[in-house]
């Protein structure tokens, strides 16, 4: 009675959670370009002085820079990815003006260090001293103070002009800028004559070493290309959503009763497991803030087919050894013991091919694999060890006494 007991609340338990939070993952889950519509761009990266090559460090960089200028403009967000040495794409959902986002973004990331003009207002600095251009390239670095605290060194090509800013500047502050957004405005503490100067100020870590990559990003910055462009309008992308969608509820739909025709109970009990794992990804899509893409939902299906394979591996060798004449929960503990390293064996197997895809891949190859492994993942964890233990507090609590709950015939049955 308490197995019976444990299998009612587990079920009950898993139930009431999974249709109490399903409206809210649904609802929240990020859509990809593909499903949301808007505009993809790919930009070619190179130098603007000649002579320079485009850095791994650099190209990071302006991938950021784009983010924020997409950012700026009021796109929801933007998704900006690196591929190869030398190409940035962008992605951008619920673009209505491709015009303004071609033109804004193409532009190169340009660092400056300002000070005040006359007619400045308080906190705005208009005054071109320095451009990013004039700094020795990655020459910055963060160090530490004998306190522990950041500082950012930096070094620039001319010694003579930055010596007489400094000294014109001596006491003011002299504020750094990327693009029109003013990131610091340390104060000048004397003239500098050798070329060097620390920047401090209450920075945190990271705060000092995103300062650190931002101007080492405007002493190179990249002239960007544009390789390819496409509008994906949000009539396109609802209707992949619900054509997608509806095919997998009735390819669903069909494995379920298929696992329960042929397997009774314990096609039951997978087919729970099944819904289960479901839940399962797309609360890892919703905490993870992972986006959802065509590809992704295409693993997402290939990742259930497994998971359905797996239950059916099982459930034929527990068949199996029924029709040998052994006990019900010999057969269970048998042929779960016999299906398992097999069942393994295949998910491993797939989860290397997918990390292999995720690592030399780009863009949707890299969320097909991506989400493939997550599938995998859970689908070890509900159609494996979730589904074996609700299978196992029946049949240890007595529920199934005859094989032919498992759709095992009397007939099948061979005497020992």
């Amino acid at each position: 009675m308490k197995r019976i007991i444990s299998f009612i609340l587990v079920v009950l338990v898993t139930t009431g959670v999974m249709v109490g939070t399903s409206p809210e993952l649904l609802k929240n889950i990020r859509l990809g370009l593909d499903l949301k519509g808007g505009y993809e761009i790919l930009y070619e990266a190179e130098p603007l002085d000649g002579g320079q090559q485009v850095t791994k460090a650099s190209l990071v960089q302006t991938a950021k820079s784009l983010e924020s200028r997409a950012n700026a403009l009021g796109t929801s967000e933007p998704e900006v990815t690196t591929e190869g040495t030398n190409r940035i794409r962008l992605k951008l959902a619920g673009v209505t003006d491709e015009a303004e986002v071609r033109a804004k973004m193409k532009e190169p990331a340009v660092l400056t260090f300002r000070s005040k003009a006359e007619n400045d207002k308080e906190g705005e600095y208009t005054k071109i001293e320095l451009r990013g251009n004039e700094f020795v390239e990655n020459a910055a670095k963060v160090v530490f103070t004998q306190l522990n605290e950041p500082m950012i060194d930096i070094q620039v090509k001319d010694k003579a002009k930055f010596s007489e800013i400094t000294k014109r500047l001596l006491g003011q502050p002299l504020a750094i800028y990327l693009d029109d957004e003013l990131l610091s405005a340390p104060t000048v503490r004397q003239q500098l004559t050798d070329g060097s100067a620390q920047i401090s100020g209450s920075y945190t870590r990271e705060e000092a070493n995103q300062l650190r990559d931002t101007i080492n990003l405007g002493a190179l910055p990249l002239k960007l290309t544009e390789k390819y462009s496409q509008s994906v309008g949000a009539t396109l992308g609802k209707l992949s959503l619900d054509q997608t969608i509806k095919a997998g509820l009735i390819g669903s739909v069909l494995i379920l009763v298929f696992m329960i025709g042929i397997y009774r109970i314990p096609g039951i009990i997978a087919s729970f497991a099944l819904i289960t794992h479901t839940w399962l990804v797309l609360a890892i899509f919703y905490l993870g803030e992972f986006v959802l893409t065509l590809p992704g939902i295409a693993a997402f299906i290939l990742g259930i087919g497994m998971a359905v394979d797996a239950n059916i591996i099982t459930y034929e060798r527990i068949k199996e050894e029924m029709r040998s004449g052994k006990s019900i929960l010999s057969s269970v503990k048998a042929g779960s013991k016999h299906s398992f390293r097999t069942i393994i064996d295949s998910n491993i197997t797939t989860i290397i091919a997918a990390a292999v895809m995720f690592y030399f891949g780009t863009g949707a190859v890299k969320g097909f694999a991506l989400v493939l492994i997550f599938d995998i993942v859970t689908s070890i964890i509900t159609n494996i060890f979730f589904s074996r233990f609700l299978l196992t507090l029946l049949v240890r609590g007595n529920v199934l006494k005859k094989p032919k709950y498992f759709g095992v015939k009397e007939s099948e049955i061979r005497a020992l």
